[in-house]
């Protein structure tokens, strides 16, 4: 690049010695090799977009983890009362939990370990999981509170009754 094209940035490229296609200058300006082949031990892995800590790094590892905390808490609540024989309003629970879950992890900016992979599959995997058990647990039997008008006359085909 001449240094017409770029103001700020005087560079000599006549002292840059290439040694094959596939090396390129460091820092120093030496010739080093690059590969784009993987190394064959890794040694870290890239955090989840938003998995930061939730809160300041003063505050004790309950606080820093709040989000998920919040969602497991509530999902254990919901698994109690569904022990306890209240299915439906446990099963409720837990969905709704999911779906909270996927509200968090699009509007918090750091969720903490809530961050399993990237903002977008979170949110869809939450709220698909979520609405999912929350649709079922409304029609479950006996005396459904939803019901779909097709779902009987699709299984009517599938499931006799006689």
């Amino acid at each position: 690049m001449s240094p017409d094209n770029n103001p700020g940035k005087t560079e000599d490229t006549d002292d840059i010695e290439v040694t094959d296609p596939v090396s390129a200058p460091d820092a120093d300006g030496t010739p080093r090799r690059t590969t784009r082949r993987f190394p064959l031990f890794t040694r870290d892995t890239a955090r989840p977009e938003g998995g930061g800590r939730a809160a300041s790094g003063a505050a004790p590892a309950p606080a820093r983890q709040w989000p998920i905390l919040a969602v497991l808490g509530t999902v254990g609540l919901g698994l109690l009362l569904t022990a306890f024989d209240v299915f439906r309003y446990g099963t409720l629970l837990i969905g709704a939990a999911l779906l909270a879950g996927a509200v968090l992890r699009w509007v918090v900016p750091d969720v903490g370990m809530l961050a399993v992979r990237s903002r977008f599959t979170d949110i869809v995997t939450y709220a698909v999981l979520g609405l999912a058990i929350v649709l079922l647990a409304m029609m479950a039997q006996p005396k459904p509170w939803l019901t779909i008008p097709y779902l009987k006359d699709t299984l009517h085909y599938t499931v006799n009754s006689n």
